[in-house]
């Protein structure tokens, strides 16, 4: 007997029973339906079927307490059953028009439901019961009575495609039955006409209203999409209120708009992503901005529940400590060297609080954390992702961190990355791309493959970097240059009122030398000695993977990896040293012999000391004798077991034989080097004729001040002596030994805004990197970088030294010094140089050349009136919409309530992205999408291919005048923008999987989960199981870089169980918060992709 029950599944649909019905049904005159909720795609796909029924009743339940709960919030008073149940409806048809598939047969279905209504063909009632959930559809005769037929169908389906079981989308497992009983019919016909009196009429005038709040049937304006385009992108940006970042101490420290702005979008960023990128070109006030933010914080989150850690090179501390005890939130906060943080770690007195307590982190040069090898990374990281011990009104028990860096970006992608992890997880992130270990992991790879090449692709590096920009740094960057405050009015008057202005750069200068015959030879000779395989071999510096197995891995763990790590850095030290000058590499190779020498008479004389935590050729400078360097590795060798004192015996045998072998060769070096003398140096002679001729011409140089940068402290003394040798002796000589002692000496010859009485003592400084950062030089305006630094951003950070507020002249002028044809075939620096310096253009942006006249600058808006780069576009255009709201606020008012999937039709135009490039509309589409994480920008081909779109073109596609009109939309406008939709789903998803567990998570993360496991099957330690599963969480969010790391080791050393499972103990009370600072647990849910505006060009 065949059952009365059916499902979705396959054909057995209700969408056939229904089409069978009315098919074969000779005397269907009614049909009812009561349904907890509809969807106008369930009526159209039975409208043609309902047209030719006399009767059509649809009754639907609606859940009025949220109505009125929300009316309460307003404010609003309803009158009445009646007017709250239809309110609710209009609210409810509101959202199923809003979350339809984007197609032009939807809306028509849609528009003719609601015709129907109107015509009266069909009537629809609302029953105000929350508890109406029962859905019963009735096919009834004209004369219903007990001799007729008729069908009842009831179940779970409600009148929706996915409930019908259409084709057209996914199908619910629905399970429903068919009754044709008279007593099922006719009760089924008595409790619909019970209901249907109890509930309320929906009138014509209602769905009018329903299409007036919808983008149904109607086109907006070219400029209403433009302004409703500006509104939804730039969003609580657009509201400028100076006063929320309270007082500024304005006798020492200007009230500046573009500040504001910063504080402002800034503040947004941490509530809305935990942390963000304060990297404002040098010389803009970063520090002040990061006190007004701070000072909104405590004001936000109350000044008895707020304390605040700054983080910041030694060379700053003066800086950081004078502006906040200025703005009075000194008393909040606690001031740490970045090479210090051990001492919140470990709670080394009580000068700090425990790295739950603090609540805002402020990190000054943070891009020096982005090696996440380094302790000084691996201790910032433990402080930021600690938790929060929170009593304030900030919510949330994540620290919120600011990384403060004019360049975020010193070498590759991966220093953004690590720097990211100080406040987002790897593998889940609430950014926009929520999987940053898998887009990274892709970005990584085309870096590298461009790093390989001879000649750099440099569109393919812009490609990578703009990637970044436009889904990583644009939402959590705020970034302005001095051309940006320059070319907004309000940050120009601003500057203009307060008495401002910005030097000019001129293009870079190249300063190029040629080496003699003899000097040629021996320098290729060297070259050849310094980096091929048959010779100098750097023995010296691999030690420790020389030791006999037993012995190595009793001590060191990656022997092989980190020698042959020590030995690369060697060599390439002795390049650039020769390329520094002659005397750094004489000085340089000279110490190498000696140290090698020194190697080899520990051999002879039986005792071999290694000393990772000494520095051994040092304290034979100082002239400590064996015994007494003996005693010293004695003394620390318990606690750190890597510094021992070794046997010949401990060693391979053609360890002492290498370092024989490099001996030889360093010997040979040193001789020939020692006959070249200081008046054979060309560099120098090619320094001294520009230093003589150009450095010091009034029409460049006005103030007569000159800095010159190396990175090699030999060089700086050397350039001294030569300089002295000239007359020349008003020169400062500044390294790391000097620098705290001669601070104020700096300050007093070269910062021009030196509070005493400015000094001339002093008219030309070389330094070393000890000045690049964090110091005024700008009274000077005129720099030499004598070498290339291999951390090429360093010029940037150089040049800003003179390049700032305030600077005494009108225009900087830059001189570099490139490699020989020599060393750069060999190292490569002057093409790392530019390769990385492009690659910050672009992420980032820039006010000039730095370095060659062939890098790209381009001008990104990282800031919001507020974001921005190189010149941000888009701070033109948020001044646009600021002045609209300004002069229009009613007008303003109305565009921004414009309904979702608002559109227009234009005519097609020739558009000029820049001054090379113009493109065609025609036949082209642009749409505006977000979801609530992430909002991005589409424009579809005449093809129909969608490709992201950045915002400067997308806003100049946008834009029109307030007098354009629509044109109708053609035929091609829907599947182009639905087309958009299918790319924003594809490309977020690409991102956003789940990337925690199995084989997607990285090998080394499953390894120690599976150690974990083992571990858990036979632990005895009461808690291990809590431990475990906090553990694992962490491994899987990717939340510790160094947290795989450290049970890796532990895994590869193969201890037993017991032992292993203590110092797994060990390793969570590093890791884990105090449990009432752990930070919350966060589902991370993503809506649909919604469609804010889009409009389409005709052909």
């Amino acid at each position: 007997m065949p059952t009365k029950f059916f499902t979705n599944t396959a054909d057995n649909t209700l969408f056939k029973k229904f089409t069978g019905v009315f098919e074969n049904m000779v005397n269907l005159h009614a049909f009812y339906a009561i349904v907890g909720f509809f969807r106008a795609s369930g009526y159209f796909a039975i409208r043609e079927y309902l047209r030719k029924v006399p009767e059509v009743k649809i009754l639907v339940g609606i859940n009025v307490d949220k109505i009125i709960a929300e009316a309460n919030r307003r404010g609003v008073t309803l009158f009445g059953y009646s007017e709250k149940t239809r309110e609710g409806f209009i609210k409810w048809m509101q959202q199923d028009i809003k979350e339809a598939r984007y197609e032009r047969a939807i809306e028509q279905g849609i528009l003719d439901f609601m015709q129907d209504i109107i015509d009266g063909n069909i009537k629809i009632r609302v029953h105000n019961s929350k508890t109406l959930h029962a859905k019963v559809y009735l096919f009834l005769p004209e004369n219903f009575n007990e001799h007729s037929n008729g069908i009842v169908i009831t179940g779970s389906s409600n009148l929706s495609a996915a409930g019908l079981g259409c084709k057209s989308e996914s199908s619910n497992y629905e399970l429903n039955v068919e009754l044709r009983d008279y007593d099922d019919l006719k009760f089924a016909r008595d409790e619909f006409n019970k209901l249907w009196n109890e509930s309320t009429d929906i009138l014509p005038e209602d769905f009018k209203a329903v299409k007036e709040k919808t983008h149904l049937d109607k086109l907006y304006t070219p400029y209403e999409i433009y302004i409703k385009f500006l509104i939804e992108y730039f969003d609580k940006n657009i509201d400028y209120d100076p006063e929320t970042i309270g007082d500024v101490p304005t006798s020492f420290f200007k009230k500046l708009s573009y500040q504001v702005d910063a504080v402002n979008q800034g503040f947004n960023m941490l509530n809305e992503y935990d942390g963000f990128f304060l990297a404002d070109v040098v010389g803009t006030g970063k520090t002040v901005v990061a006190a007004m933010l701070a000072k909104k914080f405590i004001i936000t989150n109350g000044p008895a529940n707020t304390k605040i850690l700054i983080v910041y090179p030694p060379a700053v501390e003066k800086n950081w400590k004078r502006t906040f005890n200025l703005f009075g939130i000194d008393k909040y906060t606690k001031f740490i060297s970045n090479g210090s943080l051990e001492k919140i770690i470990k709670q080394d007195g009580d000068d700090y609080w425990a790295k739950e307590e603090y609540d805002l982190i402020l990190v000054d040069e943070a891009h020096k954390f982005r090696n996440h090898r380094s302790q000084m990374f691996n201790n910032l990281q433990l402080i930021c992702k600690s938790g929060r011990r929170n009593g304030g009104l900030v919510q949330g028990n994540k620290k919120k961190v600011v990384l403060i860096s004019a360049t975020p970006l010193n070498n590759k992608p991966e220093d953004i990355y690590y720097q990211l992890l100080l406040f987002q997880n790897a593998r889940k992130s609430n950014l926009p791309i929520t999987n940053l270990q898998s887009f990274f992991g892709k970005i990584v790879e085309r870096y590298r493959i461009i790093k390989r090449q001879d000649e750099p692709d440099i569109k393919a590096l812009q490609r990578i970097y703009s990637e970044i920009r436009e889904k990583i740094l644009k939402y959590i960057t705020i970034r302005r240059t001095r051309r940006d405050l320059e070319s907004v009015p309000l940050y120009k008057e601003d500057l203009k009122t307060q008495g401002i202005s910005f030097p000019k750069i001129a293009p870079p200068k190249a300063i190029e030398y040629k080496l003699d015959k003899k000097l040629n030879d021996l320098f290729y000779k060297t070259i050849g000695y310094l980096v091929e395989d048959d010779k100098l071999n750097y023995f010296r510096y691999q030690a420790i993977m020389y030791l006999k197995d037993d012995v190595r891995n009793n001590y060191y763990e990656n022997a092989e990896t980190v020698s042959m790590a020590l030995a690369y850095i060697m060599k390439t030290m002795l390049v650039k040293r020769l390329e520094s000058s002659f005397f750094a590499f004489k000085t340089s190779l000279g110490r190498f012999k000696t140290a090698n020498e020194r190697m080899i008479n520990m051999f002879d004389k039986g005792k071999i000391f290694i000393a990772p935590d000494l520095d051994i050729n040092k304290l034979l400078d100082e002239g400590c004798t064996e015994e007494e360097i003996e005693a010293k590795i004695l003394e620390i060798m318990d606690e750190k077991p890597g510094n021992r004192i070794f046997g010949v015996e401990d060693f391979d045998k053609d360890f002492l034989n290498g370092l024989k072998h490099d001996q030889q060769l360093l010997d040979e070096l040193c001789s020939e080097w020692d006959d070249i003398k200081d008046e054979n140096d060309v560099k120098f002679d090619e320094f001294l004729n520009v230093f003589k001729n150009k450095l010091f011409d009034k029409k460049i140089n006005p103030t007569g001040k000159l800095v010159i940068f190396t990175e090699s402290k030999d060089t700086s003394n050397y350039l001294t002596k030569r300089l002295n040798e000239e007359k020349i002796k008003d020169i400062l000589t500044i390294s790391s030994d000097n620098r705290k002692s001669k601070f104020d000496t700096i300050l007093a010859n070269f910062d021009a805004n030196y509070e005493k009485e400015h000094k001339n003592d002093y008219n030309i400084i070389i330094s070393t990197e000890v000045l690049s950062e964090g110091i005024n030089l700008h009274r000077a305006n005129v720099i030499v970088n004598y070498d290339t630094p291999w951390n090429s951003t360093r010029l940037m950070q150089r040049l800003g030294r003179v390049n700032r507020i305030g600077s005494v002249a009108g225009m900087i002028y830059n001189f570099n010094f490139y490699p020989s044809a020599q060393s750069e075939a060999e190292i490569k620096l002057k093409k790392t140089a530019y390769i990385k310096l492009q690659g910050f253009h672009t992420a980032y942006g820039e006010d000039a050349q730095v370095y060659t006249i062939e890098e790209i600058i381009q001008q990104f808006q990282m800031y919001e009136y507020g974001l921005p780069e190189d010149q941000d576009i888009r701070l033109q255009y948020l001044q646009i919409i600021r002045d609209f709201k300004d002069k229009n606020p009613k007008e303003f008012k109305r565009i921004k309530h414009i309904s979702l999937k608002a559109r227009t039709g234009r005519e097609k135009r020739d558009i000029e992205i820049n001054e090379n490039e113009k493109i065609s509309t025609e036949g082209s589409s642009i749409c505006f999408l977000k979801t609530n994480v992430k909002k991005e920008i589409y424009k579809i081909n005449k093809e129909g291919k969608a490709g992201l779109v950045v915002f400067e073109e997308a806003a100049k596609i946008f834009g029109a005048d307030a007098n354009e009109k629509p044109v109708p939309l053609p035929d091609y406008h829907y599947k182009q923008i639905s087309e958009a939709v299918k790319t924003f789903e594809n490309e977020f998803i690409n991102y956003s999987d789940d990337f925690t567990t199995g084989d997607k998570a990285d090998a080394r993360t499953n390894n120690v989960k599976k150690f974990l496991r083992e571990l858990r099957g036979g632990a005895e330690i009461e808690e291990f199981d809590e431990i475990y599963d906090s553990l694992v969480k962490q491994l899987d969010e990717g939340t510790y870089v160094n947290l795989v790391i450290d049970l890796e080791r532990l895994r590869k050393k193969n201890i037993k169980p017991s032992e292993a499972e203590k110092q797994v103990v060990k390793i969570a009370k590093k890791y884990l918060s105090s449990p009432d600072a752990q930070a919350e647990e966060e589902d991370i849910y993503i809506t649909e992709p919604e469609i804010i505006i889009s409009e389409t060009f005709n052909t």
